[in-house]
């Protein structure tokens, strides 16, 4: 099978699960022997734009005909089967989804985050998860908090996008791909075909190898970005109050990777000797950092649509503590990990205090997480469902008259889904 990846990178100041996700599933398609082409634009590249080319970016997020023709171009060039797209904000937009209906090629789409249905697209405001735009045809609310970057100006072009496009999104598709059950309950009210929405979650591939329980170290682990909507205030206001309650425990913190709280958390760590803040590491310093690790902590405040850390950690056999919604309910099954009530600090305290007393209990966890990757999340299973999709995008595309569906709705679909947590 021949396909066409279409993919805006996230700048690459700010490392991207949904990058690494996209690249992962390339490399999964070519091992297996399918052709993949890219069609790629770098929001690295917008800093070097002109002046004049820069202002005319917020008209771009809406509709950019410049990459609609080129798109176009690659599709008679490079003939694919299908046209696999990802990330199309900032500097693509939907245009995309016209060029693959202009040149007859089905178009599937992974819906990765919550875009489609709010203008920052984490649902997640003021320390709090917002679903204020939700079910609207405008968003308002996002223009009267300022939403995108916190300026109206900036809001306005993301906030109208979302407005003239809803109908492009629900008709010029052929297959939807959801990440998670939680994430296409939330975005129920994009009114998308249900007969074309699939569920898959991401493909992980195993980054570290298990290792034996005596081997690990007395550690817990936290990767990732280090900002407010992943929980890092969450997760050093918990550290505090099981630090004071167990001051001569031993229990270690490492914090890996980078974000806009980068200097917050060091500063907070000066002092600690029992905290180790490491900045960004590459695939091989995770993987050691999982290899040393009791248990993963996942404190993110939003609704996680696929938490790519949880998964990679119970692949290498470590127990994942995580908040109780998003995402995280449906990867962590009972007795392969610990999942808290959200926001609560208090709580994330007592599991911390839990893996110190109980080291063994959270190596049975991870034990049991690395059975559950096996019989859940095993990529040659997931690659399979990604090309079931593919085919039947493949058998039901979208007509070029308004992107009226060609078959009728009823007909054979695959049997795509997460797999619910055992």
């Amino acid at each position: 099978m021949r396909v066409l990846v279409v993919h805006n990178r996230y700048r690459s100041a700010a490392p991207s699960g949904e990058n690494r996700v996209v690249d992962q599933e390339t490399q999964a398609l070519e091992v297996a022997g399918h052709t993949v082409d890219h069609f790629e634009r770098l929001s690295d590249d917008i800093e070097h734009w002109s002046v004049s080319k820069r202002a005319l970016l917020p008209a771009r997020v809406v509709h950019n005909g410049e990459v609609r023709r080129t798109l176009s171009e690659s599709i008679r060039h490079t003939r694919p089967d299908v046209v696999h797209i990802h990330n199309t904000f900032p500097v693509m937009s939907p245009s995309v989804l016209h060029a693959c209906r202009d040149e007859g090629v089905p178009a599937v789409v992974t819906i990765h985050n919550y875009k489609l249905l709010c203008a920052s697209g984490d649902l997640y405001r003021d320390g709090n998860v917002c679903h204020d735009c939700v079910g609207r045809s405008v968003a308002l609310p996002a223009l009267a908090h300022r939403c995108y970057r916190g300026s109206f100006a900036a809001t306005i072009p993301v906030a109208v996008g979302l407005a003239v496009n809803r109908r492009a999104w629900q008709s010029l598709v052929s297959a939807y791909v959801f990440i998670s059950e939680s994430q296409r309950r939330i975005c129920a009210s994009l009114d998308l075909p249900q007969a074309r929405t699939f569920v898959k979650a991401n493909l992980v591939p195993a980054i570290a190898a298990p290792v034996p329980a005596p081997e690990r170290e007395h550690l817990v682990a936290y990767l990732g970005r280090l900002d407010e909507a992943k929980g890092i205030p969450l997760l050093m206001k918990a550290w505090q109050r099981f630090a004071a309650g167990a001051p001569s425990g031993g229990l270690r913190l490492v914090i890996a990777g980078h974000g806009p709280l980068a200097d917050t958390v060091k500063a907070w760590s000066a002092g600690r000797d029992e905290v180790d803040v490491v900045g960004t590491l590459d695939v091989a310093g995770c993987a050691a950092l999982l290899s040393r690790a009791r248990a993963v902590i996942l404190p993110s405040q939003w609704e996680e649509t696929f938490g790519l850390v949880a998964v990679e950690a119970m692949a290498a056999g470590v127990a994942p503590v995580a908040a109780a919604h998003g995402s995280f309910p449906e990867l962590i099954g009972e007795g392969t990990g610990v999942l808290f009530t959200p926001g609560d600090a208090a709580a994330l305290a007592h599991v911390l205090g839990d893996v110190d007393a109980d080291p063994g209990r959270f190596a049975a966890y991870g034990a049991a997480a690395r059975r559950a990757y096996l019989t859940r999340f095993d990529p040659g299973a997931n690659l399979e469902q990604l090309l079931e999709v593919y085919r039947f995008a493949i058998d039901h595309p979208v007509r070029r008259d308004h992107g009226q569906r060609s078959r009728p709705e009823s007909s054979h679909r695959p049997t795509v889904g997460m797999v619910e947590p055992e």
